[in-house]
């Protein structure tokens, strides 16, 4: 076991280095000159200077590259006019627009987004592997067609369209919930936290539950003909044992690894869902880097992402291992 965790905490950190090195040629060395980019137009040739200085635009790509780990790595110096500004590791350099440090931005913002990622995604999960699981049972009847025709009729619908009518209905026109944006747990106590959150957990869970309802049940359906359940039913253990005690564990093992790849996705930035409710995580903060063209904010939110998937594939991965040792093999 502890093998394995090593060959996929070693592949995780090669993607990683490749991510960091994609991300940079893609924001850094594009045909578009990246310090024009931020200046704009109708830039002052020295603040177009500074910007070149801050970016080490003015050095060899090599240099370029280097500087940019190191300060991940270990932090680095940055010039700012006639001044250099400490950036701790993991540097991810200074926003232009609020001249606040990236990384200190991305943990200041990562706190909602993941509070959204977390509950939404556990309503999806539960919900949506309940109804699903409930249909497989009740194969061909008028309830599992229901749920599986109402589970593709509402995924045929864009999420952003689901949020938002769901936001001015419930918060605008009800006044059901809170719309005055994120309250900290640590701050305003936990009924105000799950008040700010609620609507959007609501929204993002019942729209992923139809996912997981059509995974969860086409799952079922090919474990319920599996050998070994017959082997079950034929030594008399009761419909009940078989299908919860052997049935439901085989059933959710590959809901496990869709669940992981999931969360890491929402943890990468909930962008629909912030912007609508007014949350502001990663995703609202990326929205707003785009706007400005602020590339360190930008590059940020795209490093922040791409670990977030990668450490959600390796719990993934480990999680599966011990549900199925067989993939340890693989």
């Amino acid at each position: 076991m502890f093998g394995y965790i090593v060959r996929r905490v070693v592949a995780a950190i090669a993607v990683l280095i490749v991510t960091v090195l994609a991300t940079y040629f893609f924001f850094y060395s594009g045909p578009a000159d990246p310090a024009r980019v931020i200046c704009g137009d109708r830039c002052d040739p020295q603040r177009l200077a500074s910007i070149e200085a801050s970016l080490n635009l003015d050095e060899p790509k090599a240099t370029q590259i280097a500087d940019f780990f190191r300060g991940l790595i270990v932090g680095r110096e940055i010039p700012r006019g006639s001044e250099s500004l400490e950036c701790s590791a993991p540097c991810l350099g200074y926003s232009f627009s609020t001249e606040d440090e990236v990384t200190d931005m991305i943990i200041d913002s990562a706190p909602v987004t993941i509070s959204i990622a977390i509950g939404a995604s556990l309503i999806s999960l539960l919900v949506g592997s309940a109804i699903g699981i409930a249909a497989s049972l009740r194969r061909g009847t008028a309830t599992d067609k229901t749920v599986v025709g109402s589970s593709l009729l509402l995924s045929a619908i864009p999420y952003y369209i689901v949020a938002l009518f769901t936001f001015l209905i419930f918060a605008v026109e009800l006044e059901w919930f809170p719309r005055d944006g994120y309250k900290p747990l640590t701050e305003d106590g936990p009924l105000a936290w799950i008040g700010s959150l609620s609507l959007a957990w609501i929204a993002l869970g019942l729209y992923g539950a139809t996912s997981y309802a059509r995974y969860s049940r086409g799952s079922m359906l090919e474990v319920l003909n599996e050998d070994f359940m017959r082997t079950a039913r034929a030594k008399g253990l009761p419909g009940r044992t078989v299908t919860l005690k052997h049935g439901l564990r085989a059933a959710l093992a590959p809901i496990a690894t869709i669940y992981g790849l999931d969360l890491g996705i929402l943890l990468a930035g909930t962008i629909f869902t912030e912007q609508i409710f007014g949350l502001q995580g990663i995703g609202y903060m990326s929205l707003e880097a785009v706007g400005t063209q602020d590339l360190p904010v930008l590059v940020g939110t795209v490093l922040f992402a791409a670990t977030a998937i990668v450490i959600m594939n390796i719990i993934t991965d480990v999680v599966y291992s011990l549900i199925d040792p067989r993939v340890r093999l693989a």
